[in-house]
């Protein structure tokens, strides 16, 4: 199974769903570091 950005955002969310359900105080470092990643990805820096 290969990943592409179309099923990788799905799947982050996902993570970072459940992560913040179990952790909510970790909420804004997640959203975080999930804005950067995605950023990152859209900007051609990390393919």
């Amino acid at each position: 199974m290969s990943l592409s950005l179309t099923s990788l955002s799905p799947l982050a969310s996902l993570i970072f769903g459940i992560l913040i359900l179990v952790f909510p105080k970790f909420l804004n470092y997640l959203i975080a570091i999930y804005l950067i990643i995605i950023g990152i990805i859209g900007l051609g820096l990390l393919n």
